[in-house]
């Protein structure tokens, strides 16, 4: 078992400089969520450490470890950022950085943590240990911006079609689906077409794709995931 003050009570000592920045620059609000989360991570790591011990669940596979460490560790701290809470440390920062950015804060969190990593590749002097790290830092990152984006299998289409109006009653009517009409101009000949826009879900893509080869084999789609769809008929508006 390794000396000194446990893992938890350190991080909570080191993350006290930056959570007092982030409450600063974030408000108040911020500082009320992330002083819990700070302090409940801290109390969760070294209770799981005092049970368990520092023995990983795959003692012999690390990039096992880092795998299923990523996609845990994401997943938490997705849930935590869509509540607009915190942790402390890294993820201050990235949320620091994401309000004068837009930058989405999963990728934020990558680069941020690889700068630590960086730094402490000086102290361990082992190579071993930020390549895992690594591979930790970016599946977090990803799992992270999968959460507070949302999963989600609709679609967005645009449809180029001289067959719009036979489309339109498909939509409307069979699919009972909205759309919108977008009037445009091809770049080519200058010929005026109207185009389709609509929201579906991937099982009404399929049967939509199909009519619309039957009736107008040469029609030109564009077909979008979108990763979350708010208004009728799909996801309703929440207020805070």
């Amino acid at each position: 078992m390794p000396e000194g003050l446990p893992v938890g009570a350190m991080g909570l000592i080191l993350d006290i400089p930056i959570t007092l920045i982030g409450l600063k620059l974030l408000g108040p609000n911020f500082g009320i969520k992330n002083i819990f989360g700070l302090v409940m991570t801290s109390v969760f790591i070294d209770t799981i450490t005092y049970f368990h011990g520092y023995t990983p669940l795959a003692a012999n596979d690390a990039l096992l470890s880092s795998v299923f460490g990523g996609v845990l560790f994401g997943f938490g701290l997705g849930l935590i950022f869509k509540a607009k809470g915190a942790t402390g440390g890294t993820d201050t920062i990235a949320m620091i950085i994401a309000k004068n950015t837009r930058l989405p804060l999963g990728q934020l969190l990558i680069y941020v943590d690889s700068v630590v990593v960086l730094l402490g590749l000086a102290a361990f002097r082992d190579w071993r240990i930020p390549l895992y790290s690594w591979i930790v830092i970016f599946i977090t990152g990803r799992v992270i911006d999968a959460v507070m984006q949302g999963f989600s299998y609709d679609k967005a289409i645009f449809i180029i079609s001289d067959k719009h109006e036979e489309i339109r009653k498909k939509i409307l009517i069979d699919m009972d689906r909205g759309g919108t009409y977008f009037l445009a101009e091809g770049m080519s000949g200058g010929k005026k077409k109207k185009v389709i826009y609509t929201n579906i879900t991937r099982r009404e893509l399929a049967t939509l794709i199909d009519y619309i080869k039957e009736i107008d084999p040469h029609a030109f789609l564009t077909v979008i995931d979108a990763n979350e769809i708010i208004g009728h008929g799909f996801k309703l508006i929440k207020e805070d």
